[in-house]
């Protein structure tokens, strides 16, 4: 079956933080890309056992997002709740969740430019060590290319389209 969403991988090598952004958008942009054109059924239907789908996969994202570079990274939303979940309400729209997302995103990317220094330790310990940008942005590249590997498999099963 030909991949029909195919793009590039980043050919950015300019710095390290220059590079580390651009693969963390390309993982970023290929979850999106699952998500093109379907409506809400289809976003929110689930293929596999554990019960995942296009949009619980969002939105778990979107908690990554803003507890790894905004709490952890900046130190910001110290009272939000963190659930991680993969669970949609059904009275959350399917935009809503995505929009959340995009939100998210540009976010994380104004507190990694912010920190600027790949060496610069985040705000807030992780398990008592003063870990760096670096180690969040190679984490959350890794997280959100798994997710979007997970998210090519249940978009492929959904209609065929497949590619990164």
């Amino acid at each position: 079956m030909p991949e029909t969403q195919r793009q590039p991988v980043p050919r950015i090598d300019t710095s390290e933080l220059d590079t580390a952004l651009a693969f963390l958008r390309f993982a970023r942009e290929s979850v999106l890309k699952k998500t093109d054109g379907l409506d809400d059924e289809k976003l929110r239907r689930v293929l596999v056992g554990t019960g995942t789908n296009l949009l619980g996969l969002v939105q778990h994202l979107t908690d990554g997002e803003r507890f790894w570079f905004g709490f952890q990274l900046a130190g910001v939303g110290a009272g939000e709740d963190f659930t991680f979940d993969m669970k949609v309400p059904a009275d959350r729209s399917a935009a809503d969740v995505l929009a959340g997302y995009r939100a998210a995103i540009v976010d994380s990317d104004a507190a990694i430019l912010a920190v600027g220094d790949p060496q610069a330790h985040m705000a807030e310990p992780v398990d008592g060590e003063q870990l760096t940008l670096r180690w969040v942005l190679a984490h959350m590249t890794s997280e959100t290319a798994r997710h979007a590997g997970h998210a090519d498999i249940l978009r492929e099963q959904l209609d065929g389209i497949t590619g990164r």
